[in-house]
């Protein structure tokens, strides 16, 4: 296998911003769902992978990749609500009682509901089983499409994503890799509009891609 830093295009001295934007390059361009391999989506999910544990283990990161895998709940009842939602009805994610209201304001099932997501599911793969629609773009942890606000509950916290750690504090996920690791969940999705996740948001239709590695 190529060195990690090859994989990604990056040197070996590359501060982490080089790397998480190389990552989400890397990711564009392999990702199967963008016209890469499935072999290569794994390489460069595998060297960034490689190269913040590295990190994490020289004393560089600040933690965040030490909760990987904590148990699963046999099956993990969501409670979601549209981040839109939120700003049509005036309405703030701050809120205590944010989920009373939505339940009270008879929205649409693809704005306000409930779902079960079994162990074996990322948050975005549940949401899709159960036939919503939930934004993504790269599904490899390098962008913020997919991103959700935890309001109740817990989820994994995978190493490989670009997420800093005040957005972790903020209980922003990435759902295309965080699974429930809680019996109850309590989200509101599509907040890719947040002003703070501009930066990490990655539109398809603005990347070319290149040339993958096989």
């Amino acid at each position: 296998m190529d060195a990690p830093f090859e994989v990604l295009g990056v040197d070996p001295d590359a501060d982490e911003s080089e790397i998480d934007r190389a990552y989400r390059r890397r990711v564009m361009e392999t990702h199967p769902d963008q016209g890469g391999s499935a072999r290569a989506f794994q390489r460069v999910k595998a060297a960034y992978e490689a190269i913040m544990e590295g990190r994490l283990h020289d004393g560089d990161g600040d933690g965040d990749g030490d909760r990987r895998e904590p148990s699963r709940p046999e099956g993990s009842r969501v409670e979601y609500l549209n981040y839109a939602v939120i700003e049509d009805h005036g309405w703030s994610l701050d809120d205590d009682d944010l989920f009373e209201k939505a339940a009270a304001a008879d929205l649409d099932p693809t704005d306000y509901g409930e779902f079960l997501a079994e162990p074996s599911e990322t948050l975005l793969q549940a949401a899709e089983n159960r036939g919503f629609a939930w934004p993504y773009a790269c599904r490899g942890g390098a962008c913020a499409n997919c991103a959700v606000a935890v309001v109740e509950g817990e989820m994994t916290v995978p190493i490989d994503h670009v997420l800093s750690t005040e957005m972790l504090e903020r209980g922003i996920q990435l759902s295309c890799i965080g699974a429930p690791t809680t019996a109850e969940l309590k989200v509101v999705y599509n907040v890719k509009q947040m002003p703070d996740l501009d930066d990490l948001i990655l539109p398809p239709y603005r990347f070319e891609r290149t040339q993958s590695v096989d």
